[in-house]
């Protein structure tokens, strides 16, 4: 799988705090991705975390000293500023934020950031108390005004039985600010729409009329379009971690998707029609558990609504709407049919019994197909490359219309 960390090289800075333990599960996590990790451990890092475990999780040896390098570089921080493609601090203590701000390079790990002009991400974590200190607010409001991207903590339980804000952010939300850091913000202003996973037509209080739909497509696709700057509402039947940027309507049945999808659909940019919406749903629902000893039931079924369908009759000037074909046979061929039918701008196309794609998978295998004639076929891939190459489409149409 290939994303905006694959061959990057990044340094990544661990300063004296509790929270040093979780950029452990960041370095590992940044290496899983391609990514170059050059770790730096300051003094007081070593006293809660140790250089040899992110020397053999990461891609060369801790550096600890602006004088004994472990590469034997006579100028370590002005080697690792120069080649950085991104640098994170996780966690950045008080000090070095403050040391940071004021330009006060009295270790490697803020040399290293003083020598740097690539973009510089970091995680702070510390004490409610200190946290909230004006000095603190200070550095931080003076390092944003700078560019630097600031993962600002969580509240939650911290060192000493505390609980309060300074809680350091999750590794998830550390790794994807790093990649925001690198992924073009080709849609920063724009606003999206996703929809993601099956819906469940309700038969009685028990069981639902459903779908093998994951949705891991659709959150492979709002991820992508957060990264790239966008404000995204994903509309889901499921539950799977999304960044805490993107805004998430829960819902279940496909009525209650179509109520969300249109409402957040009125003032977005794109809407990417991602979810397996069940194209029946029971015409009664039992309103108790329906029980094997009454015998096998009559499902009478009725027509769900046409979502994709009201997209395209709604769509305002500007607008690009985008479906999905799960087909079993003849795929372009319905894809196409679809895609003029219910006045598409992009459909992506696959054949769900096809060996590693569709549901439930990983990986897919798709058509991109567009109303002005263009075709891209998609080998298998990860879906955050499907979701990519969507992206792509979207953005191209977009800058098209502008």
């Amino acid at each position: 799988m290939t994303g905006w960390l694959t061959g990057r090289r990044v340094v990544l800075g661990v300063s004296g705090g509790i929270a040093a333990y979780k950029a452990i599960e960041v370095c590992r996590r940044l290496v899983d991705a391609g990514a170059y990790v050059a770790p730096i451990l300051t003094e007081d890092a070593q006293r809660f975390v140790g250089p040899t475990t992110f020397s053999a999780l990461a891609s060369e040896p801790v550096h600890t000293s602006l004088w004994d390098d472990a590469l034997g570089d006579p100028i370590p921080h002005t080697r690792l500023g120069q080649t950085a493609d991104v640098i994170v601090v996780a966690p950045a203590t008080a000090r070095v934020l403050g040391s940071y701000a004021h330009g006060i390079s009295g270790d490697l790990l803020v040399a290293t950031l003083l020598a740097t002009r690539a973009p510089v991400v970091v995680c702070p974590a510390m004490h409610t108390e200190m946290w909230e200190h004006p000095a603190v607010q200070d550095n931080l409001a003076l390092l944003r005004s700078r560019g630097v991207h600031v993962v600002d903590p969580g509240v939650g339980r911290l060192a000493g039985g505390d609980s309060g804000a300074g809680r350091l952010a999750e590794p998830d939300d550390i790794v994807f600010a790093i990649e925001r850091a690198l992924a073009p913000q080709d849609l920063a202003g724009r606003r999206v729409v996703v929809t993601a996973g099956g819906t469940r037509e309700p038969l009685d209080p028990v069981r639902y009329l459903g779908n093998r739909s994951s949705g891991r497509q659709g959150y492979a696709l709002a991820h992508e379009a957060a990264l790239r700057g966008a404000g995204v509402t994903l509309v889901s039947t499921v539950d799977r971690w999304v960044p805490s940027t993107v805004t998430v309507v829960p819902v279940q049945t496909a009525a209650e998707m179509e109520e969300a999808t249109l409402a957040a659909a009125a003032g977005a940019d794109a809407v990417i029609m991602a979810a397996a919406v069940a194209d029946f749903r029971p015409k009664a629902v039992a309103p108790s558990k329906i029980k094997k000893a009454e015998g096998v039931p009559e499902l009478v079924l009725e027509p769900t609504p046409d979502i994709l369908a009201a997209l395209g009759e709604r769509k305002p000037d500007g607008q690009v709407l985008v479906g999905f074909a799960a087909e079993t046979s003849a795929v372009r061929e319905e894809a196409l049919a679809k895609l003029r039918r219910k006045r598409l701008d992009v459909i992506v196309a696959n054949d769900v019994t096809a060996p590693g794609a569709g549901f439930e998978h990983d990986t897919n295998q798709v058509n991109v197909l567009a109303a002005d004639g263009s075709e891209q076929n998609v080998p298998l891939t990860g879906k955050r490359e499907v979701a990519r190459i969507v992206l792509d489409a979207v953005v191209q149409r977009l800058g098209a219309r502008a």
